[in-house]
């Protein structure tokens, strides 16, 4: 599994959106948006796309338009985030890179596969239960949660 920017960066976009609040209310700027997380201007756009289409965020057009999330933070998961910006959590490599076509087709018999599809149940299972909710707690309340096994 490797966490790319794409994702980092969608988790802190989604947080921001989380803290701001919902609704037509408090919609905000994509430039703003980059501007006070200091990130790439068109990093924001295109994952603010993303996001909307997978349904977490909803936009507003206009003069005082800009992005909301679309859900409660206790309803978006970090796994909802990361299947929107890289559409999956954890890639499989013998899958989506085969070695060979005998040994890594879906027909063959590999010993190896169960193990990737095994942690990538757990993964998702993680991801799937911790919230942008959880994630607005404190650091350790979140390591916690983790730790302990409270999510899920």
């Amino acid at each position: 599994m490797r966490v790319t920017t794409w994702t980092e960066y969608s988790l802190i976009i989604s947080l921001h959106l989380a803290r701001r609040g919902r609704g037509e209310a408090a919609p905000v700027a994509a430039r703003e948006l980059a501007d006070a997380e200091r990130l790439p201007a068109d990093y924001v756009e295109q994952i603010l796309l993303r996001l909307r289409r997978a349904g977490l965020v909803e936009s507003v057009r206009g003069a005082k338009g800009g992005y909301f999330l679309a859900r409660d933070p206790s309803a978006i998961s970090v796994r909802d985030v990361m299947t929107a910006s890289e559409h999956q959590t954890f890639e499989v490599n013998c899958e989506t890179h085969p070695v060979d076509s005998v040994r890594c087709g879906a027909d063959s018999a590999c010993s190896i596969r169960p193990v990737w599809h095994a942690l990538q149940q757990r993964i998702d299972d993680l991801l799937a239960g911790i919230s942008l909710a959880d994630l607005m707690k404190e650091e350790p309340r979140v390591q916690e949660l983790v730790t302990l096994g409270s999510v899920g």
